[in-house]
């Protein structure tokens, strides 16, 4: 963790708030995506779900901040474009989680809350396992199967239909008299261990690549493009909600399982109907037990609201249902050898440590890898390359190390030291210091994010990005497929592509899906990004913590690159002027002057930002503004104003030319102060900087 990452919600400012819930959306995002699209997750289910978790807890402490695209308003990740895409009559959600017993009393609770006194004490609910599968939709008319879709985003899903055909547990035809003209069979596609392991018996035969565990073998082989393909592997369903339907055949949820087993849909046998909390939980502990010997995975106890016309008058809170929940179970462990420990380098420069464990099989998967996550857990726990440790599978996936086995150490084994240079570019490894607290952050991260061959790819893709260089025709499949290739290596290669590609033996032109008109686009478009605006040229490079809004400020502040350039050099020094200078830009935090000056003093940086300045030409940033009196004046806005809010003074300021900073310095033209100015009045008047009243500022502008 980093910055506000390492604070706990209750202590967040409204900045870090903000900050954090960017940073949480694009990473559950991304998770997302891993998970339900490409059916490669990279965490742990427990480590998924804390950061659900921390996302709804900081919403509910500042509900202003609420994103559009909060995951907390979104269930799974958006359909594979290579699939036909099929829109859910009735959306597919997720469940909200429990994971200990005082959990399941609250949810029993809310239930009983949610209406008037007395009215639903004595409401059933079913407790049923939760499979750790896919989920999927099966729609019928007539009787006849007609459309298999994935749950997708839980709006829009993907069309399957070939393949769910090939799935024996899955009824072709329901002939049931009783059976509506329209129904959506939903449920979890699945794999056996004794049909997971089988197949990893034939391809091992084959000479072909393992597959990891049965959840992401079934979900990859449903989402097969060949239902040929599908159709070799051994595939089961499980029956237990429905979507839209012309006519429901009960008015419980224990009565419509019924019904989908009579009509020839498997159902789990281990469902319970439950009168009371402590049913509920004695169903969890007897399906916990026999976990091991079901046969497939399961990762916990789904319990709902059995009447129908309760689930549907407590409806749903943003992406699942108030009328159920998941109450997980917790992870399964083993003890193995840690061999060695490999750091790898993540997109975003962060360091992370991996375990290269003797392999041991956990939860009935082979595990040699596990995350030590970061440099002060490895110290914390004081493991060593040669201990005997403890591993579990949170959420039965990601494996992670626990801890050391006492008294098995060799008093040999010594402490590991974790690397301060990158492994994969030679580049400075740090750790940013949180401003606020002091304290360093637990990320150590390489500084040479330009050279770095493991965020190579990463930051191509950014420096190509629409509020970036924006080129046309470069993409981020033109990128990756360019960096593999060797044509595009750093970002002054793209403006070197052209001149190459003319005295190559494999020019692009030859290469398939590209002719001499795309080829003669591609160079148009790269040359017309030969000049740039400053902030755009700023955004492109990459700075941690530098967005698009952040480029602007620093390009409206410093008159071109160079200025910019030297300038955070000479900031290298904390005492400097220039370090100062660049604190008091109004919106430039500590973290961020910290971010851009190691940035610059990293020499491989360096090194990549001259050779791209021999391509291209940053131009300077142009605003439309007004002409006025404080045009090109650096001016200070505090305590509170009458007439207008800070934000809006800001504004006005910058809108008439002005530059807006953050504190006080003997650079300082204008200091406008409202009523309770505190300290950078006093300043102000210690340095003879000009102080204006409210009125006095809208008089000086003309605008009073």
């Amino acid at each position: 963790m980093s910055g506000a990452e390492a604070v706990v919600p209750e202590n967040l400012t409204e900045e870090q708030a903000r900050a954090e819930l960017e940073r949480l959306a694009k990473e559950i995002s991304r998770h997302d995506a891993l998970y339900y699209r490409q059916d490669q997750p990279e965490i742990s289910d427990a480590d998924y779900d804390e950061l659900r978790l921390r996302n709804e807890a900081i919403e509910t402490l500042f509900p202003a901040l609420i994103r559009s695209d909060s995951p907390s308003g979104r269930v799974g990740a958006a359909p594979d474009a290579t699939f036909d895409k099929v829109t859910h009559g009735v959306a597919m959600l997720s469940l909200g989680n429990a994971f200990k017993e005082d959990d399941v009393s609250d949810f029993v609770e809310r239930v009983r809350r949610f209406f008037k006194r007395g009215e639903a004490d004595g409401a059933a609910f079913t407790a049923e396992p939760k499979i750790d599968g896919l989920s999927i939709s099966l729609r019928y008319k007539k009787g006849a199967l007609v459309l298999g879709a994935t749950r997708g985003d839980g709006t829009t899903g993907e069309n399957v239909t070939a393949n769910v055909r090939t799935i024996a547990d899955i009824p072709k035809q329901v002939r049931a008299a009783d059976f509506p003209d329209l129904f959506e069979v939903r449920g979890e596609i699945y794999m056996t261990h004794a049909d997971f392991a089988a197949l990893n018996q034939r391809q091992e035969r084959d000479g072909l690549q393992t597959y990891v565990n049965p959840r992401n073998t079934a979900a990859g082989s449903l989402r097969q493009l060949n239902p040929d393909i599908t159709a070799s592997r051994p595939l089961h369903f499980f029956a237990y909600a429905w979507g839209d339907a012309s006519a429901l055949p009960a008015d419980t949820q224990s009565g419509m399982v019924e019904a989908l087993a009579r009509w020839g849909f498997p159902v789990n046998p281990l469902m319970r109907a439950c009168a009371s909390v402590q049913e509920m939980l004695a169903v969890h502990s007897d399906i916990e037990v026999r976990r091991a010997a079901l046969g497939y995975d399961i990762d916990g106890v789904v319990y709902k609201v059995d009447r129908l016309d309760l689930q549907d008058r407590l409806g749903f809170v943003s992406r699942a249902p108030r009328w159920a929940i998941a109450y997980k179970f917790p992870a399964e462990q083993a003890t193995t050898i840690l061999k060695d420990i490999e750091i790898q380098v993540g997109r975003t420069g962060a360091l992370t440590p991996v375990a290269k464990l003797e392999p041991v099989t956990v939860g009935g998967v082979v595990v040699r890898n596990a995350s030590l996550h970061n440099e002060d857990e490895i110290a914390r726990k004081d493991v060593r390359i040669g201990d005997m440790v403890t591993i579990q599978r949170a959420g039965d996936v990601i494996p992670q190390v626990l801890g050391v086995i006492e008294g098995k150490r060799d008093k040999s084994l010594k402490p590991f030291e974790f690397p301060k240079i990158c492994p994969a570019c030679g580049s400075h490894a740090v750790r940013e210091v949180n401003p606020k607290t002091g304290k360093e952050d637990v990320v150590r991260r390489c500084t040479g994010g330009l050279i770095c061959p493991a965020q190579a790819v990463e930051r191509l893709k950014h420096f190509v990005a629409r509020n970036a260089f924006d080129i046309e025709g470069l993409g981020t499949k033109q990128i990756e497929a360019f960096y593999e290739e060797g044509r595009v290596m750093t970002p002054a290669d793209i403006f070197t592509l052209e001149a190459r590609n003319a005295r190559t033996d494999k020019p692009l032109q030859e290469k398939e899906g590209w002719g001499e008109q795309s080829v003669a686009n591609l160079f148009n478009a790269i040359n017309e990004r030969r000049s740039i605006s400053l902030d755009r040229f700023i955004y492109a490079l990459g700075i941690r913590h530098i967005g698009a809004t952040t480029a602007r400020l620093l390009a409206r502040s410093y008159d071109g690159i160079g200025s910019l350039r030297a300038a955070m050099i000479a900031a290298g020094d904390p005492e400097a002027s220039e370090y100062e200078e660049l604190n008091n830009i109004d919106g430039i935090g500590e973290a961020v002057a910290v971010a851009i000056v190691e940035f610059f003093a990293e020499g491989h940086n360096a090194q990549v930002l001259d050779a791209l300045l021999e391509q291209v030409t940053p131009e300077p940033f142009e605003v439309e503004e007004t002409a006025s009196s404080v045009t090109g004046k650096t001016v200070v806005f505090t305590g509170t104003m009458e007439r207008l809010s800070r934000s809006e003074a800001k504004v006005m300021a910058e809108r008439l030319g002005a530059k807006v900073a953050g504190s006080v310095s003997s650079k300082t033209d204008y200091v406008v102060a409202g009523e309770a100015a505190g300290s950078k009045l006093k300043k102000a008047e210690a340095l003879g900087v000009t102080v204006l009243s409210e009125d006095e500022w809208f008089a000086l502008v003309g605008e009073g």
